[in-house]
């Protein structure tokens, strides 16, 4: 399993959809904390101090820097633990690989299927 930081594992950190939400939007790039906590009071309803104390959870774990821009503070993914997440995870990509590409087999199987089939039909 990917390292625990503090004694939090990456999971436990990763597992809260409030804080998956603020790593996606920081994927997008560094962002001020004030915006941050703007859209995910706007999505979750939630206070001032839990979108802080979800930002503190990610900053403590290791998945977000923070740096201050006079009185601004600037957040930004830190992509080491999620390196860690991935390598962990890596071990189990073949069980969900080969179902995708069958899946995209098959896709493209009834799409050809879909195709002869309204030439066909144009032809009659």
């Amino acid at each position: 399993m990917p390292d625990t930081v503090g004694g939090v594992h990456a999971f436990d950190v990763l597992g809260d959809p409030v804080r998956r939400r603020i790593l996606e939007l920081l994927a997008e790039g560094e962002q001020a904390a004030g915006a941050l906590t703007t859209k995910i009071q706007e999505e979750y309803g939630i206070s001032q101090p839990a979108v802080s104390q979800h930002l503190r959870v990610l900053r403590d774990n290791g998945f977000a820097t923070v740096r201050a821009d006079g009185v601004r503070r600037l957040y930004a993914i830190d992509p080491d633990p999620l390196r860690e997440v991935d390598a962990w995870l890596a071990r189990f990509r073949g069980f969900w690989s080969q179902r995708l590409d069958a899946l995209a087999t098959e896709l493209a199987r009834g799409k050809r299927q879909r195709r002869l089939r309204a030439t066909t039909e144009d032809d009659e």
